[in-house]
């Protein structure tokens, strides 16, 4: 007698979804600009958070449906207390093959080791600014040496290559592009630079603010020399067209990346003519990754989301605690993903900014 088919998580343009974000947390101990309020925000409720156990039964059923990658994410996840708790407790799911951790890195100095040992093995770390101010104006807050301290704790308990994500904003960050460049060429250190999205709780993001991958690259190009990039596997992201881009007239095309390599990650890879160093361009704005995107979320309070920018959500919280059956989580997951849009839509006349500012929703 064959085995029944196992059910994939599918959406209407064909794209599987085998990667799911775990939002442990809303809160964090710094204020970025571009994701929070600087004074005066509303937490979740410690009894409205995903308690370790549910999380834990969330990606169970995931695997079932396919789920093979996690990733960790906050607010600031290591605010959340006992996290190598949990991070030990999905890497022994069977089908779990890979967890990654998005941090701040401000409490890494002492967490680093505890979350190796507990079987973390991926992690990308914030940091939009190697200058003191400049980082105090994006996160309107101290803590850049330890973030630096963080690093070194990363490093020294194993983690390699070390992920450092750049939010990249016009008008505040260009002069951040080459000290990043030459940390990329003289460490271990793979430096993303990602495109200032409107994800911001002020709903202040404006287009003009928005600095390029195209000129990030072109600009690492005339400091230090070609960068090539580096093929990945999958289907290659769609570039953007004047026909993908009804809500721009046809002289305000946005800057392409050539040679577009990506495949399911959002990054587009390239490394220095010379071998010595990789970055990343993660252009979310002028070159999304929609068309291959295999993601979707869980915020910290049990809402599943589609995308990044949806505006529904799913609520299998009150599955969880009203005693429903793992089939029924299922399902939810299933139609979720069936449910998923075609893409984000920032680049048309249609686009809304989500009611939930990044921080609720899990970066």
């Amino acid at each position: 007698m064959t085995q029944p088919e196992q059910r994939k998580l599918v959406d209407r343009f064909g794209r599987v979804h085998n990667n799911l974000r775990i939002s442990v947390t809303d809160r964090c101990n710094i204020r970025c600009f571009y994701c929070m309020p600087a004074e005066d925000v509303q937490f979740l409720p410690k009894q409205q958070l995903l308690t370790f156990e549910e999380i834990e039964r969330v990606a169970r059923i995931g695997v079932t449906l396919g789920i093979d990658r996690l990733r960790l994410t906050g607010g600031e996840p290591l605010v959340r207390r006992d996290l190598p708790v949990l991070v030990r407790a999905l890497s022994d799911i069977r089908g779990i093959v890979d967890i990654g951790l998005t941090t701040n890195g401000i409490l890494l100095p002492a967490l680093a080791q505890p979350l190796r040992d507990a079987g973390l093995r991926r992690l990308n770390i914030s940091l939009d600014a190697l200058d003191p101010e400049v980082f105090r104006r994006v996160t309107r807050r101290d803590g850049y040496e330890q973030v630096l301290e963080g690093i070194e704790a990363a490093r020294r308990a194993g983690f390699s290559p070390i992920k450092l994500n750049a939010v990249s904003v016009r008008g505040l960050t260009e002069d951040q592009i080459e000290p990043f460049g030459r940390l990329a060429r003289e460490t271990d250190t793979v430096v993303r630079f990602i495109e200032f999205m409107p994800l911001d709780a002020d709903s202040q993001w404006q287009r003009e603010r928005v600095l390029y991958a195209a000129e990030i690259l072109q600009r690492l190009e005339r400091a230090f020399g070609p960068l090539r990039p580096v093929p990945a596997e999958g289907p290659a992201t769609a570039a953007v067209t004047e026909d993908a881009l009804p809500g721009l007239a046809a002289d305000e095309l946005l800057p392409q990346l050539p040679q577009s390599t990506t495949g399911k990650a959002p990054a587009e890879d390239y490394e220095f003519a010379d071998g010595r160093g990789r970055i990343g361009l993660i252009a979310s704005v002028s070159q999304p990754f929609c068309a291959s995107c295999n993601r979707f979320r869980v915020t910290a309070d049990g809402r599943l989301r589609n995308c990044l920018f949806s505006h529904e959500e799913t609520d299998i919280r009150e599955l969880l605690r009203s005693g429903a059956a793992d089939s029924a989580i299922a399902q939810a997951m299933l139609d979720c993903i069936a449910a998923k849009g075609e893409g984000h839509e920032i680049n048309t006349a249609r686009f809304l900014q989500p009611q939930r500012p990044m921080y609720a929703i899990g970066g």
